[in-house]
Formats: C-alpha cells, structure tokens, sequence
C-alpha cells in the first residue's frame, strides 16, 4: 500500500485491523496521541485529505492513496502554523496533551464554525484548561507577554516548552521507540472478593510471541502502599504486587509480557484462574457493621480496627460541641454525600523499563519520580545508584499519577528478562482500576444565635477508601479544614476511613476537602435560609481571623499561619460581582433563576514532610541552568520556577534552561502535589538563586576591586560601580581559581500558609426537564503574589471546569457486582467545551504567604467550593435542596415540586 503521510510518501503494510493513529505512531508521527481509542476525545485528530478525522476510530488501510497530515506536518518549532502561534501565544493549552488533536480541528474550521465552538468542537475534550483559553487561541486573543530582564514576577511569560507543544513535538511518556521492546497486559479480578485457587499459565506461555507470565508467587512478597508521600509511614502498607486474594473487580491476578500487545491480551486469555469467592461488601456503613466481611485480617498492623474495616478514625475537638448546640436559637443537620470521580487527565498511566548499563531505568508518567524510585528500590533490593526514574512532559495528573502503578511491573519484567519493557493503560484500566475521588458522607450539624453567631459545628465524615488504603488516611486529615473555615468555640469532627470491595481511592485536585466542603457549605447555605439571612452575610459575620484556632487533632505543634483576612476580601469581591452582574435568564417561563455561593478554607502544602532541592548553574555559554525534580503535567510550576531564577538573576527567562524529573540529573522533590510545586520547590528555586547571585556579586566585586553594595546583576553582567564585569568575563575568572559557578539549595514544606477562595454562581434551572445552564460564574482566590497571572487565571478556570463536571455530569455508575458500568469517556461524561462557562476570576493581592516571593499556590483549591456553589443555587432556584451529587438533570426534575407558570404578557 501507498501512503502520504506530511507530504512524504512511502510504501507500507499495516497490520490487520490496526488503527490509523497506531500506524502513525509507528512511523514517529507522536503527536497523534491516544486519549481514548474510541473516538471520544479527539487527542488523535489527523486530516484525511484536508478533513479532520479521529485516527483512534479510521482504519489504516482507509488512508491509502490519501494525504495524511499530522501536527508535525502543519508546522514545526521554526516555521509555526498561524493557529499554532495563537495556541502558543493563547496559550491555549496547559499539560498540552490534547492540543495537537485540538490545533488539527482548529485548523480546519470555516468562519461560521468557528462562530459556534460548541458544536465545532464537540469531538475534542480537554480536561485542564477550562476551554476559555483554547476559544480566545482559536479566535487569535493572546495573554503571553515578554519580561524585561530581572522584570519577571507578575508577567504572563510563555511556557518553556510552548512552541514544542504546540507543533507536536514535546516529548510525553509513551513518545519513543525502543527496539525489541516486550508490552505488559494484566488479567484483573471478575470479582469483588476472591482467594485464588490455582492458576495455570499453560495456554498463556504456548501463545506466540509471549515470554512470561507472572502471578503472585513470582514477585516478592513485600507489603507496600502504591500512595506517594515523603512520609510512607502515613499510608498504610496493605499491597502486594501481586497477590493471591483479590479484594475489587479490576484487582491485578496475572501480568502477561510479550512482544506485541495484541500477544500479551490474547495471553491473558488464555490464563485459567480458579477462585474461591469470598463475601463482598461495598457500603462503608455496611463495613462497619458487626459480623460484615474482612477485607485485611487482624494480623495486619496497618489497619485500626481490622474487625470493622476501619483503616483509620481520627477525631478532633475544641470546646464543647453539647454546650454549643444548647445555646442556639436554631440548629440545622443534613447528610450529604460526594460520588467517586476519576481524574480523566488524557493521558493514561504509563511506564517504560529497561536495563542499561546494568542500571534499572524507568521512564514514567508520575508527579514523583523521586519517590518512585524509592519504592522500587525497597521492592526489590536495589541501591539507589542502582535505580534511575524520569519523566517527560505528563499529559495530566490531578493527583492521580501520585501513585505507583506501572513502574512496579515494567521494573519487575525488564529486571528478570534485562528486556525493554512498556505498560500502558486503556482507558478503561482508568476508570476501572486506577484510584478515583474517595466516596464521603458527611452528617453536618449546625448551631446558632439568631444574630448568625456559629455556637456549635459537629462533623461526621465516613469515607470509603475502598479495598485498599492508598491515600485514605491523609485525604480524612485534609478534610478537618472544612469545620476551620469558621471561628467557632465549639468544633467537633469525628471521621472514619473504611474498606470495602471497591476500587481504592487516591489523590484528586482539592484532596480531601472537596466532598467535605460540598456538605460544610451546603449546609451553612441551609442555616442562612432556617436564619432568614444572606448567606455571604451568615459567612462573613463567622468566617475565620488571624489569630484564630483553626481544630485540633492532637496536641502537637500547627505549623499552619496566615497574617491577613483573605476570606473576607473574596466574599466581597464575589458579592460585588454578583450584584453588577444581572445576566438575561432564558426567554420562557419554565425557568427558574437562583444565585449561590461557597467558600473554603486550604492549606498551603501538604501537612506530612515535604522537600525540594534546587541546582543552579552559570553555564558557559552565558545561560543558566536549573535543575529541579518537580513535574510537569500543565500546573505551570516549571515556568514560575523559571521566572523566579530569572527574578533573582537579572535575567530574562529566555537564558534559563530547564533540566527537570529525572533522578539522575536533578536533586530529591517529594513531588509536585497540593500545590507544592510552587510553595516548596519554589522556595528551593528561589534560595539556589539567591545564593548564585550573592557568589557571583561577591567574585564580581573582588574581580573589580569595589564594594559589593555597588554591585548589580543585569541580563548579560554584572555592573561594579563605574565598571561592568560581563558573564563570559566572570566565567573566566571564576574557571582561572578553579571556582564553579553553581549553588544548591533545599527548601521544607513548614511552616505553611492558607488559600481562601470564593465562588459565586446564578444559573436557570429548567422547571419540566432539570437542565442547569449557568448564566454568570465568578471566582474569588486569596493567591498572594502573583508570578505569572496568566497561569493563576488558567488553573482557576480548569479547576472550576472540573469543579462544574463533579457538580453535574461526572456519574461513576457501579453495579450490585461492584462493577463500573461507564467506563469510557463517552459515557462518564467530562465536560466539553458547550458544557463550561466563562468564569471571572478575582484575585486578593495578599502578601502573607511564606511561600515564594509571597506567591501561593492556587490550583489545588480552586475546585473547592464550586459545587456546593451551585448546589445552593439551585435550592435558592428551586427551594429543594439536593444532598448528593451530581445534580443530574434526571435527579433533579423528579424532586422538583410543580411551580406555578409565570403568565405570558398579553398583547394588544
């Protein structure tokens, strides 16, 4: 067959039945991404002739004879395609694994299509941006300005790799070739509680083209926890690498490794497993009860309380929560509860292993690969000079690649076959298996006066962390922040993480506090209406001050402060906002309008250990090098670390050169999670800079013979008085004392600050059919200082996007089997680009942070209050409160009580 692929044109023969995105990627064309393999996101688009196809879902042999154009074929670094420079310059895109399918449906629009995004981009998701930036990159508006040397902080500086993303050229996990590289498969569980029998490998091994097939007697039979925290010890160590009793549908059995895919599934097949079926339970209530089944046996020294599946209780108090309630005039109490939800991010999980060297190399999509590294080191006896892991850009992550659960296995096959090896998971794998949003029901109880005075809060959160621990006991900590949002002399919270035969839960933007803050702020919104009270006047006369507790939950030292009231100022800003803005509902009468808002509380940095260590390097070319191990996966934080070396130095970020996530080239970094990417690494950056600057003016000063108080750096020297020392000068003295131009610097994740944030909705609710639109969204956000607020608007609206998805479309269905019965992303349902408002975003200029140049990160709380947001919107729309998530449009015309019609106007 002939093909043309980028105006080249070759002969080739693609495999039966195989995919024209998969053809493509075999001939190096990376920027066709795999997102779904279901023609559902459109990472994949390519053009058929000039159309736009979705290359997952065309068969090869269709593009015979037919010009194929990829994102490396409309413009390259060098020579950018017009919409290529616009989603540059937009920027339109944040972890950039979405944007070539994206620039290829952008391309091809027509005038009137591009006046009707909605439906003209209805084949392509994207999960980070929010979508307000790819339609202003679509339509040309751009954000990115240029920094003057030593000028950087507060500029909306373009990302380091923008112009490699954009053409297809970055670099992301899967993004190689390795020669006689073997794939990994798993067989999973079909059930929800199982003790394997017996497993025969026979049929497997006689498949062509499979090597191995590994069960749980062929890894070692260490305990771990799959969680990433600097601190192991505050995840429960409750894993097997593989194992012979199964607690989930899903659970690993059996890893085939074979030289195709297509060889390892089919061996995968051919496994016969015989189990023994074990009693399930899926309900954390249930879990709890005497007599339910156990999921982990009283020997095991990780769970509290084995006899009840309670992973872990935590309880914390200040006053007397009994005292409280029997001095309020009006006491509210509810039950709300928060689904699963998956991270979606496009990219899947992934790793690639192999021996070099007689080193294990483990290239990864991960938020840490210095803890990764870590836990294959203890799983299977290496030294660290022995181990090397790394990522390239990650397409997404939201918390959930902090986790191992590839790298374990391709470093289990390449170590015992010295093989390449790659795992890659479908998307399916990541709904089914990889660790979604935990599961909370939380009983609020409110109390007090009728002035609006809180007297007592009583929380009760009960949280399914599913069959395995993972990150179950820190995301209940985490929730604790929900009852510090207000002062209050009499706080109680009392939580429980349970296990049941689920898939685990993990790590998701907002951590912890998202589901608790859907009930604390729904449930404040009901006490203002039992008060007759504005709401954001019931906040404002409770919410928390400088200097107030915030709950306790042990008696040791909080090494969480902040100096300013941020809270107020959001609420204002919000409140402002609302009231200026008095947005056309729909024509018709069958709409009803409502207005809410939430807020939230967040720490700044995770409260377990956490360290960044910084390099910095005056090159000799006159640029600078800075390594740090951080990720990343479109948080921004690599471009603000840029900036702030080059703040520091005098530079501009165009001569700092980034060396990133990769253990052998960069110092430890617990990881870029809960915003501490910026607060943490952003530290150590800011420090090894300030440190290179101080040893450079110091040799620059003795070179010149002046003081150095007469010494400044600027973009290529440092001027000494009268004189002035360029670098390539200073280079050279430094080489002639044998002196190396380079500092190291750590920074620790205490003491912390806060993030408060504000989110106001109006929105119409459809009386007969239980539609939403929202018709004004504004976002208030205690950021401190900003470095790039082009990026802090970016995050927000992403976080709000997903924020809206958890609200009302995102739906986890799980059978009576405990199977999930969606697992695609056609009908899990993230939001596309019609579903997402436009969102104003209002920042607090505050400078009470102890972060990097007072910067605080905002990305991870921005999701925080939107739902509850819109769930008291749409009680102050309808008068009927919805105490679970998500607010489908189903669930909501069932409840709603018949309104009376608003007569027409009659006419003349």
């Amino acid at each position: 067959m002939t093909y043309t692929v980028n105006g080249n044109t070759f002969d080739a023969e693609p495999n039966p039945g195989q995919c024209l995105r998969t053809f493509l990627r075999s001939l190096g064309c990376h920027g066709v991404k795999k997102g779904c393999d279901a023609g559902d996101c459109g990472a994949c688009t390519v053009w058929l002739d000039g159309d736009p196809v979705h290359s997952c879902i065309t068969p090869a042999f269709r593009a015979e004879g037919r010009a194929v154009t990829t994102i490396e074929g409309l413009g390259s670094p060098q020579d950018m395609h017009p919409m290529q420079r616009q989603f540059r310059d937009g920027p339109g895109f944040q972890c950039g694994f979405c944007t070539a399918g994206m620039i290829m449906t952008a391309v091809a629009l027509t005038d009137s299509q591009r006046q009707d995004l909605s439906r003209a981009l209805k084949g392509n998701l994207c999960r980070c941006t929010g979508y307000r930036a790819i339609e202003d990159a679509v339509h040309g508006v751009a954000e990115i300005e240029v920094a003057r040397p030593g000028r950087v902080i507060g500029t909306s500086v373009g990302a380091p790799a923008g112009a490699e993303v954009v053409t297809g050229r970055a670099e992301f996990t899967m993004d190689t070739a390795i020669d006689a590289m073997l794939h990994l498969k798993l067989l999973r569980s079909p059930h929800a509680h199982a003790r394997i029998v017996s497993i025969d490998k026979t049929a497997a091994l006689a498949v062509p083209g499979v090597h191995r097939v590994y069960t749980w007697e062929d890894v070692p039979r260490k305990r771990f926890t799959t969680a990433i925290h600097n601190d192991h010890l505050v995840d429960p160590s409750d894993t097997y690498i593989l194992d012979d009793v199964v607690r989930f549908v899903g659970q690993r059995v059996v890893a085939v490794l074979a030289d195709t895919v297509a060889a390892a599934e089919e061996g995968c097949r051919k496994v016969v497993v015989e189990y023994e079926v074990l009693p399930a339970v899926f309900d954390p209530e249930a879990a709890m009860a005497d007599g339910a089944p156990q999921l982990h046996g009283s020997h095991d020294p990780f769970v509290h309380d084995p006899e009840h599946n309670i992973l872990l209780e935590i309880h914390g108090h200040v006053g007397d929560v009994e005292a409280g309630f029997a001095e309020a005039d009006v006491i509210h109490e509810g039950t709300y509860s928060s689904p699963r939800v998956q991270h979606a991010h496009l990219e899947t999980h992934g790793s690639i292993a192999w021996i070099e060297d007689g080193r294990l190399h483990v290239r990864t999509s991960s938020q840490s690969p210095s803890i990764a590294k870590n836990k294959l080191g203890y799983l299977f006896d290496l030294r660290p000079d022995q181990v090397r892991v790394f990522c390239k850009r990650v397409g997404g992550a939201f918390g959930g690649k902090q986790e191992v659960i590839t790298e374990d296995l391709v470093a289990l096959a390449a170590l015992d076959t010295r093989r390449p090896v790659c795992f890659e998971f479908t998307r399916e794998e990541e709904f089914t298996t990889a660790s979604p949003r935990h599961p909370m029901s939380l009983t609020v109880k409110l109390g007090a006066r009728t002035d609006g005075t809180l007297t007592a809060i009583q929380v009760r959160n009960v949280s399914n962390t599913g069959a395995y621990g993972n990150h179950g006991g820190e995301t209940l900590f985490a929730g604790g922040a929900a009852v510090a949002c207000y002062r209050c002399a009499n706080k109680k919270f009392d939580a429980y993480s349970v296990y049941t035969n689920s898939v685990p839960g993990g790590a998701l933007r907002g951590y912890g506090m998202t589901q608790p803050a859907f009930a604390m702020e729904s449930a404040m919104h009901e006490l203002a209406v039992a008060l007759d009270m504005d709401p954001l006047e019931l906040r404002r006369r409770n919410i928390v001050r400088p200097g107030d507790g915030l709950v306790a939950f042990d008696d040791g030292p909080d090494d969480v402060m902040f100096g300013e009231d941020g809270l107020s100022r959001c609420i204002d800003l919000v409140d402002d906002a609302l009231r200026r803005n008095a947005v056309e509902p729909p024509p018709g009468a069958e709409w009803l309008i409502g207005t809410g808002t939430a807020s939230t509380l967040h720490e700044t940095a995770p409260p377990t250990d956490h360290l960044a260590e910084a390099w910095l390097t005056l090159g000799d070319d006159g640029s600078y090098e800075l390594a740090i191990g951080t990720v990343e996966f479109g948080e921004g934080t690599l471009t603000a670390h840029v900036q702030i070396a080059a703040d520091r130095l005098g530079t501009t970020p165009a001569r700092v050169r980034l060396v990133q996530s990769d253990t052998d080239r960069t110092g430890f970094d617990t990881g870029a999670f809960a915003s501490a990417g910026l607060f943490v690494a952003g530290n150590a950056v800011l420090r090894a800079a300030e440190a290179l600057r101080d040893r450079m003016l110091f040799l620059a000063a003795e070179h010149a013979g002046v003081d150095i108080a007469s010494c400044a750096m600027d973009d290529t020297g440092i001027v000494c008085g009268d004189r002035r020392v360029s670098l390539s000068e200073l280079i050279e003295v430094a080489r002639g004392r044998g002196i190396r131009l380079t500092e190291a610097r750590k920074a620790f994740g205490s003491p912390r600050s806060v993030v408060f944030n504000t989110h106001g909705f109006r929105i119409a609710v459809h009386r007969m059919t239980g539609e939403i639109r929202v018709l004004y969204s504004v976002h208030a956000t205690d950021a401190g200082v900003l470095i790039n607020p082009a990026q802090v608007r970016g995050q927000i609206e992403g976080g709000v996007a997903q924020g809206i998805g958890f609200a009302l479309t995102e739906n986890f269905h799980v059978d009576t089997n405990g199977v999930m019965v969606n697992p695609n992303l056609r009908n899990y349902r993230i939001p596309a680009y019609a579903d997402i408002p436009r969102t104003e975003v209002l920042t607090v200029d505050s400078a009470d942070s102890v972060g990097a140049m007072h910067s605080k990160g905002i990305a991870e709380c921005c999701i925080n209050p939107v739902a509850p947001a819109l769930a008291n919107a749409l009680e102050d729309a309808t008068g009927v409160r919805f105490r679970a998530l998500p607010l489908t449009p189903e669930r909501i015309y069932r409840r709603l009580i018949p309104v009376p019609v608003r007569p027409e106007p009659c006419g003349n």
